[in-house]
């Protein structure tokens, strides 16, 4: 870990006299274009100061925050680059896509570029970066923009400017430097302003998207706090802005709380840019000054799905701290080119991930019991997940450029982004085991404001750490062997989860008959029936198989991916036939006779399986401590 920091350093200072020429020149002119957003595809034009000569321009290609090589140059289009009036021409890179090279021709000081976004990415499925509807768009800078090759991002300068269609309005971290008309607008034509913002670093352009929509709403959240804080939504329709106050409140709270656990803030101000919409991917991306939170337009006036939907928010504010102010140094690079290394993930997520489901339950986003209700189906997952044998939860961290578009059938077997709900209990572990060690004086959250509090309130800027870093900063708030406590777990191919943190905190894993409210609420929401902790199979209320437990019954019985169940003991197949088998067979009732269609080819497999429905629950253990209730209550005055 010390050899990623001594990396990082020679970087900065082999770059040095780049950035040093980078500041010295006139910012980069960027103007972005979004009237046709509602047709999916957005306008640029870009104006680089440079000298006569060989140039090498590129695209952004890994973004913070995706943790993989995933700027969609695929979507980049009509580049033309003209200097003094005259085309230049450019060539592809034969082997980085994501480069051009061209000469800039003599006398020429800089180049004028046009390019365009196909904002055409489909909704399902990661597709971060910029997205658009009929009514809204989220603009992310770095779909639009290329830049000299080998500079330092933070030293670049670029003068940025947004034009809007008429009548929309729009929310980012950036500051306004000014509203023009456009005057250039044609008679009869719908054109809007356009807005200038503030010169800034080319790293905290990237780092600060633009929602803007025809139904947009803007909430100053917790006003008595400085700096402040907004909650910017923009919907496909009105209705959809229109959150009740007790969830205004949950938000408020939010605030209120990330000040009381980290000491800290390290921003200008804070931006939550909402998206409410089917016509984007739902995802969430952090910034340092905001977060894309992209969800179904109903979330925030369907109780359900704002419970549902309750982590997304606390997770990408806490990233504001971890992961964007402090941030792995493998992950801390100084160009969108340069590789990022994601060993640390299981801190930068895995943490977050724990840290935000503790946010919001303390804030009110969740009650306590469905934290607990949740932190169930958590820790039955990853007890049931058989690739565990095989791939430690730091091999998931380190490959994560590989497993963003990995899942579906067997991935229990071949895993993902296991670093995030894993890690979650990872650091639940820690986390009791510090409350453990002090009886009760110490806890993470000590940690936390040490660690992500360094320096005060601060300026948006990164300070990197490493492994070492880590075990440091917990040994200041408790003495133990850290390193080797997390080590056994990361590296650990044990069959079950490291759940040690679930038992300090007072509860066990357990399973019932029924599920709970939370497994109740993920199966209506999703349409996927779970028979994971019994048959070993999640089955869509069609019949479809889109998973089999591996080494379970289903699996030994020859079940597989893509399966359709027509029949369960002679009758047509629904989820209601299916359980009602399961309970009849319970003890020593008949074994389940399945009819399976496979890509047009029909069988019957025979699951001998008499152990009832099962579902994950946390029950109290009696006697002991209950560092878990400890850890949920709220910590702001």
């Amino acid at each position: 870990m010390r050899a990623s920091l001594a990396i990082f350093a020679s970087m900065v200072l082999a770059c040095g006299s780049v950035a040093a020429r980078a500041q010295s020149a006139p910012p980069i002119s960027l103007h972005v274009d979004l009237t046709d957003a509602p047709r999916k595809i957005l306008h640029a034009t870009e104006e680089l100061p440079v000298q006569p000569g060989p140039l090498t321009l590129v695209y952004p290609k890994w973004i913070p925050g995706e943790h993989g090589p995933t700027g969609p140059v695929e979507n980049m289009a009509g580049l033309v680059i003209t200097a003094n009036g005259k085309p230049v021409e450019w060539q592809r890179d034969s082997v980085d896509m994501f480069a051009f090279h061209l000469t800039v021709p003599e006398g020429a000081t800089k180049l004028e570029m046009k390019l365009d976004f196909l904002a055409t990415a489909s909704p399902t499925g990661f597709s971060a970066g910029a997205s658009t509807s009929a009514n809204l768009a989220l603009l992310s800078w770095n779909t639009l923009i290329v830049y000299p090759d080998g500079v330092n991002a933070a030293a670049v300068r670029v003068a940025p400017s947004v034009k809007v269609p008429s009548g929309w309005k729009f929310g980012t971290a950036l500051t306004s430097g000014g509203t023009v008309v456009d005057k250039d607008c044609p008679l009869g034509t719908v054109c809007g302003p356009t807005t200038r913002f503030r010169t800034v670093s080319l790293e905290t352009l990237v780092d600060s998207p633009v929602l803007a929509g025809r139904y947009f709403r803007e909430i100053a959240l917790a006003p008595e706090i400085t700096p402040k804080h907004y909650l910017d939504m923009a919907a496909d329709g009105p209705e959809e802005l229109e959150l009740s106050q007790d969830h205004i409140d949950n938000f408020d709270k939010l605030v209120r709380e990330t000040g009381a656990l980290y000491k800290s803030r390290h921003y200008e101000s804070y931006h939550f840019l909402v998206t409410l919409s089917d016509e984007v991917a739902h995802f969430g991306l952090e910034h340092h000054q905001s977060s894309d939170d992209r969800v179904a337009p109903r979330t925030f006036v369907d109780d359900q799905m704002f419970v549902l939907n309750g982590l997304l928010l606390p997770h990408e504010f806490t990233h504001s701290w971890n992961g964007k102010y402090r941030r792995p140094a493998g992950l801390a690079t100084s160009s969108y080119q340069q590789p990022m290394q994601g060993d640390l993930l299981w801190v930068y997520e895995g943490l977050t991930e724990y840290l935000g489901d503790v946010l919001a339950a303390r804030c009110g986003i969740w009650t306590p019991e469905q934290y607990r209700q949740r932190l169930a189906t958590i820790a039955a997952t990853y007890d049931n997940r058989p690739g565990r044998t095989w791939r430690n939860v730091q091999d998931t961290a380190t490959a994560a450029q590989t497993l963003y578009e990995a899942g579906g059938g067997w991935d229990n077997w071949r895993l993902n982004v296991d670093y995030y709900d894993e890690g979650e209990l990872i650091w639940l572990d820690v986390d009791t085991t510090i409350r453990k060690l002090s009886n009760g004086r110490r806890s993470l959250s000590d940690f936390a404001a040490k660690f992500y509090g360094l320096g005060g309130d601060t300026p948006a800027k990164v300070v990197p750490y490493t492994f070492d870093d880590v075990v440091a900063g917990l040994n200041e708030v408790a003495k133990n062997d850290w390193a080797t406590f997390l080590r056994s777990r990361l590296d650990s191919h044990d069959a079950h989860a490291p759940l040690g943190g679930v038992e300090n905190g007072g509860y066990r894993l357990s399973y019932a008959e029924t599920p709970n409210p939370w497994s109740a609420m993920e199966e209506s929401d999703s349409g996927t029936v779970d028979f994971w902790y019994s048959l070993g199979l999640h089955v869509a209320s069609s019949g479809i198989v889109s998973d089999v437990l591996k080494e379970g019954i289903s699996d030994t019985a020859g079940f597989g991916p893509g399966m359709k169940i027509i029949a369960v003991n002679g009758r047509a197949f629904t989820p209601a036939v299916l359980r009602q088998a399961v309970r009849e067979a319970k003890g020593a009732g008949p074994s389940l006779q399945l009819i399976v269609e496979n890509t047009g080819f029909f069988k019957v497999l025979t699951l001998d399986y008499h152990g009832g429905e099962r579902y994950p629950v946390l029950r109290r253990i009696e006697g002991t401590v209950d560092r878990l209730d400890d850890i949920l209550k709220p910590e702001a005055k």
